[in-house]
């Protein structure tokens, strides 16, 4: 039997035993505690990792879909359109997107293929020129294109001849003119316009100041087309090139052409070819002469311009201090008309001219014997021919 005495029983023992205990268990409960602080900071370290990587990712993604979203060339969008109007894409479109020039000649795209390329060329930014001739885009078509150039201040040049614009393309073409400002160089050749289309168009080339060459040959505008060019002509102050070749312009509206032409002083080149200008028009052409005193090359080649037309066209030529070169050729002026406006050249000593052209039209020794005198005072003249009469016709070139 133990005493008070006894280790068992000794209060400090139990004491130190107890103290010991607690002791333990304050260490064990500060090692916990310090490895549950470890966890919770490994857990903070952790997430902070996962949570600063879900955000790179989220980047990444936000980068992919700005990239995706970017688009300079615009073929995203074409094959899309593509498939909108289910038209199968042009291959030789995608691998001309970044270039300056675009060329797709001759390749059938029609209304809706050409709708699906308009769509990316409102945003392209590297195409400078656009050559889209002979691809039967007809009215639709064309309506395209002009509203893409009421958008792209990128592109200069426009190629759309024979592709059947007629009318309603012609009114969507002068609506884009009104509001275009980049363009320069437009060829509707060969599309179909009439009369109709010229009273959109006429309105379109007053308010343009951009447009430098403008090519609407080989259409079928008449004497009603004649009459609203000219008076469009005379307030025009951009064009410096204008086709009208092989059109159906004669009587008055060949007289008001001319005289628009008269009051023009910005045009440095007309082509009237194969029209129907005859003795009238010659001679509205002749006071046009004696007004203008900017323009440098006439045609009215084939204009059905008799002996007297010619005579009165080389009044205008007396005073003319500009004309450079006159084409006069396959026109039924005879000797005679060669023969006026070639001394009309000469009587003016301030003419700038250097090339006359009377091609399939024979003359005499007398036209022969001025041009060589006329050689003297102007050796840079040179003048074509159907040759000699008293010759075998042998389509010569005097010069």
């Amino acid at each position: 039997m133990q005493g008070p005495n006894s280790q068992n029983s000794s209060p400090d023992r139990n004491m130190l035993i107890g103290g010991e205990r607690e002791g333990e268990e304050e260490e064990q409960e500060e090692e916990e505690e310090e490895e549950e602080e470890e966890d919770i900071k490994q857990e903070q370290l952790g997430g902070e990792d996962r949570v600063n990587s879900d955000d790179d990712y989220d980047t990444d993604l936000e980068l992919r879909d700005q990239e995706d979203a970017y688009d300079p060339t615009g073929q995203t969008s074409y094959m899309e359109a593509c498939e909108k109007l289910q038209v199968a894409p042009a291959s030789n479109f995608l691998q001309q997107m970044k270039n300056s020039e675009l060329s797709m000649m001759h390749r059938g795209l029609g209304p809706k293929g050409t709708e699906a390329l308009a769509v990316p060329l409102v945003t392209n930014t590297s195409i400078l020129r656009l050559n889209l001739r002979d691809n039967w885009m007809e009215g639709m078509g064309g309506a395209a294109i002009a509203e893409m150039l009421k958008e792209n201040c990128y592109i200069t040049e426009v190629d759309l001849s024979d592709n059947s614009l007629g009318d309603y393309g012609a009114r969507a073409m002068a609506g884009m003119l009104k509001e275009n400002s980049t363009l320069v160089n437009l060829n509707l050749s060969g599309n179909n316009f009439t009369d109709r289309s010229v009273e959109h168009l006429g309105s379109a080339i007053i308010t343009n100041t951009k447009l430098q060459h403008l090519d609407l040959s080989h259409n079928s505008l008449g004497e009603h087309a004649g009459r609203i060019l000219g008076d469009s002509l005379s307030e025009n102050t951009g064009l410096r090139w204008l086709s009208l070749a092989w059109n159906c312009i004669r009587g008055r509206g060949a007289v008001m052409l001319a005289n628009g032409l008269g009051g023009n002083i910005f045009l440095k080149s007309v082509d009237l070819s194969f029209n129907g200008f005859g003795k009238e028009g010659a001679i509205a052409l002749g006071q046009a002469l004696k007004e203008n005193s900017v323009l440098e090359e006439l045609n009215v080649s084939n204009n059905r311009i008799p002996p007297e037309g010619a005579i009165r066209l080389a009044m205008g030529l007396k005073v003319n201090k500009t004309i450079k070169s006159l084409n006069m050729g396959r026109n039924p002026i005879q000797n005679a008309g060669c023969f006026g406006i070639l001394k009309s050249v000469k009587d003016n000593p301030d003419s700038a001219m250097e090339a006359l052209d009377f091609s399939d039209i024979t003359v005499n020794q007398d036209f022969e014997d001025m041009y060589t005198a006329l050689k003297e005072n102007f050796p840079a003249l040179t003048v074509i021919h159907g040759g000699r009469i008293d010759e075998p016709k042998d389509g010569c070139m005097k010069g």
